[in-house]
This record gives C-alpha cells, structure tokens and sequence, in this order.
C-alpha cells in the first residue's frame, strides 16, 4: 500500500484525504499543529451560537463543486447575498460591489457620472468593444494598470475609489500607498461596478451547511480513513525525498500534500514569505438581527479601526431573540492572507519550483493566493487525484 502524508488539517488537508479514501490504496496520515481538524473553518460557539474564525461560507461558480459538498454536508443556499460598506465622509451606507443606483445618493453625483463615462470610452477605446457589449459583459479592468491604485482608478474613476477602496485597501493590508500593491488580479473583476440586482455575487452559488456544528462533519467523513495526528509539530523537512522527521523519528511517503506556507518546507531558504492575519473581536447583542435582510457583511472603508462586520445567523441559521457579531481587525496574528506583491508571489514560485514530482501544494497558504477559498481546495484535491 503506497503511503501519503498531509501537512497541515484544515480543509485542504481533509479534502486531500478524503480523495485519497475515495481513491483507495493509500496509508494516508494527517500532521496537525493543533488540537482539532478544520482549522478556522471549524466551529465554535459563543453564547450558545455558531461562528468560525471570521465568515467561511462557501462560494463558487462551479455547481460541480457545490454538488460534491452537498452529498456529504447538505448546504443551505444564501439567497440574495449582500454586502454594505459605510462610506465615513458621506455618513452612509452603500451596496458594494460598488452599484450605479447608488450614485445619485452621493454628494459628488454629477462628478461621479462624469468620471465614469470617461473611464468607460477609455475601457471602449483599449478594447475595441460596442457599448452594449460592454454592458452585458460587465467588463472591468483597463489594459495597462501597474498598481492597485491605477486598477480602480482607471475602472471607477477616482471619486468612487476614493470612496470605497483607498482607505479599505491601506488598512487591509497595512500599506501607506495602494500603488505599493502590484498584483491585483484576486481584485474583483466584472463585479466592481455594478447594475441590476443588488445581490452581491448573483453569478455564484452562496451556500453554508445546515448543521449548527458547520463543516465539522466533513472534516470527520473525510479523514475517516487516515492516521490522523494532532498537536504534532514536524520538526524538519527533506521535501526532495518525501522525507519529514516526527516524534522523533524518520518518515518517508510516496506522495506529500502541502498545505502550509512553501517556504516552511524548506527552512526559509529564499526569505520568509509574507502574510498578514486578523485578531476578531465577538459581541452579542440583544436584538435579533443586526443588519437588514440578507445583508452578511458591513465593510467600513474609512479611518475606522477595523475592515468589516460580519452577522452569523445570516450563515448558519441560528434562531434566537440575541444575536452574534464579530468585527475584523488587520494584524500579523496568524498566516491568512498572503500578500499582494509581486515580489512575495516571485519569491513562492521559487519554493515551489523546488518541489518534485509527488509533492503537491494546496489550500491558500499552501498556495500563497489570497482568492483561494473553500471551492479551489476541493478542485484541486480532485486533481491530486487525478495525477496519483
């Protein structure tokens, strides 16, 4: 029987796992740091309600995705999904993806419209697309943008991203200046202007699992079938031979499956890769919803302290007279969100050119991509699959 290992008990490792089981033929083993599988998609409860470290529904555009999911946690589909962000200096709440209907609410209306026809014969001019194409596609991104800044700038015009992104984007990712993010391709495309229905991503399928305990019967399920180890830490790595040292003894594998930082795998040899985490701060309040219908999450892109409010009954379902919010603040607690530089992007391919044939590396750590979710774990455990 050939032998796997999987680094790391998250999502991405038990989906790994659960290929492997439904492949069949493998000793698979799963090292995990903590105390329970899951990692941040596994749930806790606060006062009696469901929550995750920070909001974790699934989202994709792949219904197969959606439909594998479902088999074994039956999911609830989020119906009219929608997101608000508080614009400080207008003292308002607005749709986001940024919404034409909410223009004429805004002071700077007749500038704003002004700004967006312009952007939009610049978009007309680079790509040589009708007006009404442009519309039916919902065509976002000029050709040439070099930095965050200049992407939104060029797709909104610089009021709206003034409004909306400057200071959401520099406190997302403690930057000073927007034009130091020089990868921007995790930003949202074809939703950043937006008409027509406010839900928020009306192309994708929004779900969460019925269950109050969340995913955690997946995390079960999947791993069912593996040697699964936790609180245990992997002292050293001899990634080129499958080789890994626990517990004070030698492991070799046939196949590895990676879902931690790269560069951990191979003592840093390149540099440290970048990232940045997130301190949440959880309150019940006595009322029994704290946002409008439908609405998930508050953005605040302003000077406030933190980046957004997020509301869990919304998500799991809940039912009670209280309800549980959390606010979500940037910091370097944790290994969340990799950075967008194209240095720090470089520097991962390096880590991963070094892995040969038989090491895969998943899960958005794992990858070192900040729009890797819970839908690009399950794809690419089906690919490992399909490679063994």
């Amino acid at each position: 029987m050939k032998k796997a290992l999987i680094i790391g008990g998250g999502f991405a490792g038990c989906a790994a796992a659960h290929q492997f089981m439904l492949k069949g033929g493998w000793d698979t083993t799963i090292v995990e740091r903590g105390p329970s599988l899951g990692a941040g998609n596994r749930t806790m409860f606060k006062g009696g309600h469901p929550c995750t470290f920070g909001p974790r529904h699934f989202l994709t555009q792949k219904p197969e995705l959606f439909e594998f999911l479902n088999k074994y946690v039956p999911m609830r589909r989020c119906a009219d999904h929608q997101f608000l962000t508080y614009v400080e200096d207008d003292e308002q709440f607005y749709n986001y993806p940024i919404h034409l209907d909410d223009v004429d609410r805004m002071p700077e209306a007749q500038k704003i419209k002004q700004e967006l026809a312009s952007v939009q014969k610049i978009i007309l001019d680079e790509v040589d697309i009708s007006k009404d194409e442009i519309e039916h596609s919902n065509l976002l991104g000029p050709r040439g943008a070099t930095n965050l800044e200049e992407f939104w700038e060029r797709s909104v015009g610089k009021t709206l991203y003034k409004k909306f992104i400057d200071q959401y984007s520099k406190k997302m990712w403690m930057v000073n200046d927007n034009k130091d993010i020089d990868d921007f391709a995790w930003s949202p495309k074809g939703v950043a202007l937006k008409e027509g229905p406010k839900a928020a991503w009306d192309t994708a399928i929004s779900a969460y699992p019925y269950a109050l305990n969340g995913y955690d019967d997946y995390f079960d399920i999947s791993t069912s079938e593996a040697n699964v180890l936790l609180n245990t830490k992997i002292d050293d790595f001899d990634i080129l031979n499958k080789t890994v040292w626990f517990d004070e003894e030698r492991h070799t594998y046939d196949v590895i499956v990676n879902t931690i930082s790269p560069d951990v795998l191979f003592d840093n040899c390149f540099g440290e890769l970048k990232f940045l985490g997130r301190d949440i701060e959880y309150s019940i309040l006595p009322i029994k919803n704290a946002l409008p219908e439908n609405v998930y999450f508050a953005y605040y892109a302003g000077s406030e302290s933190f980046t957004r409010i997020v509301e869990y009954k919304k998500f799991t379902g809940y039912e009670s007279e209280n309800t549980l919010i959390s606010k979500e603040y940037v910091s370097y607690n944790g290994k969340h969100y990799p950075m967008p530089f194209k240095s720090e992007i470089g520097k991962a391919k390096q880590y991963f050119d070094l892995m040969p044939e038989g090491v895969f590396s998943i899960g958005r750590a794992g990858t070192y991509k900040y729009g890797y979710d819970i839908d690009n774990t399950i794809e690419s455990a089906f690919e490992i699959a399909v490679s063994l």
